[in-house]
C-alpha cells in the first residue's frame, strides 16, 4: 500500500500547534459517511450463511469477500513495532510489520505524530489490498475528529475504523456499565471536540460480557474515513469473534507481540 494522500502524513518534528493544524486539515478531509463498495454484511467469519445487501445467500468467505486489516503496536525502548494483520473470511491471508523508531513520547490528542510513522511503514509493506482498515486507537472520537483512525485512513484514503478501550473525549449517551453483549449507546461530542455539543461521534459497544457479576467494560468505535458512526459499530461487532476485541486487532496484537519477542 502506498498513502493516497503523504500530504497529509504526520511530521513528528513539527510544532504542537502546526500538528494541532494538520489535524484540523486532515478531519476537513476525512468522510465520516458511508463511502465504500464492498459489502459490509460480509465482513467477519466465514462459517455463517446470510443474506447479502444484493439480496443473494452467502457468508463473508470467498475470494471476493472483504479483506479486512487489523493495525496494533508493541514497545521497544525507544521504538515501535507495528504490525498488520489481513483477514478474509475469518482467514488470515497476509502478515507485515516494521520496526520503527519513535521520535516523540505519547502526548494525548496526538497519538498519530507518535505512532502514525511506523504505522505507515508497515502499511508500505502489505501487499493486498484492504478494503477496511481497523485500528486500536481512536477516529473521530478526538479533540479535532483527528485520531489515528482518522489520520491513516485520509492519508492512504481507505475506509477506516477506530476501536480504543478508553474514551479520549465526548460523552455517552447512557451509563456503560455492566451492559449485555451486543448493545451499544452513542458517544456524543462535548466542549472538548471541534463539532458542536451532542453530535454523535462515535458508539460504545459492549462486544463481550460475562454472565457472572465480573463485567467487561465496552470498546469505544468511532469512524475513521468513509464510514459512518453507525456502521463503524455494526462492523466492529461483526469482526468479534467470541473476545472483546475485533478479530483484525487482536490478531494484530499478537503478532506485534510476537515480532517484540524476537528484539528483546
Amino acid at each position: 500500500m502506498e498513502p493516497r494522500y503523504p500530504q497529509y502524513l504526520p511530521d513528528p518534528t513539527a510544532t504542537r500547534e502546526e500538528m494541532e493544524a494538520l489535524q484540523r486539515r486532515v478531519a476537513e478531509a476525512a468522510t465520516f459517511d458511508d463511502a465504500f463498495t464492498f459489502d459490509p454484511t460480509r465482513v467477519g467469519r466465514g462459517d455463517d450463511e446470510q443474506t447479502t445487501l444484493g439480496g443473494e445467500r452467502g457468508g463473508p468467505s470467498g475470494p471476493d469477500a472483504p479483506v479486512v486489516a487489523g493495525v496494533d503496536q508493541a514497545f521497544l525502548d525507544d521504538a515501535a513495532v507495528s504490525a498488520v494483520v489481513c483477514l478474509q473470511g475469518g482467514e488470515v491471508v497476509e502478515r507485515a510489520h516494521a520496526v520503527s523508531e519513535l521520535s516523540i513520547p505519547y502526548i494525548p490528542g496526538l497519538l498519530s505524530f507518535r505512532e502514525g510513522g511506523p504505522i505507515v511503514d508497515a502499511l508500505e509493506r502489505v501487499q493486498t489490498n484492504p478494503d477496511l482498515l481497523v485500528f486500536d486507537g481512536s477516529g473521530r472520537i478526538h479533540y479535532r475528529q483527528a485520531g489515528l483512525a482518522t489520520h491513516m485512513g485520509v492519508v492512504f484514503d481507505r475506509p477506516s475504523v477506530g476501536v480504543a478501550k478508553s474514551l479520549l473525549c465526548g460523552r455517552p449517551r447512557e451509563s456503560v456499565d455492566g451492559r449485555p453483549e451486543g448493545w451499544r449507546t452513542p458517544i456524543l461530542a462535548d466542549s472538548d471536540v471541534d463539532v458542536p455539543d451532542g453530535r454523535v461521534i462515535g458508539y460504545a459497544v459492549q462486544s463481550r460480557q460475562y454472565e457472572s457479576s465480573r463485567k467487561i467494560n465496552p470498546l469505544y468505535v468511532s469512524p475513521g474515513h468513509r464510514v459512518s458512526a453507525e456502521t463503524a459499530a455494526d462492523l466492529v461487532l461483526r469482526c468479534c469473534d467470541g473476545y472483546k476485541l475485533p478479530e483484525p486487532t487482536r490478531l494484530a496484537d499478537q503478532y506485534a507481540a510476537e515480532v517484540k519477542a524476537e528484539y528483546t
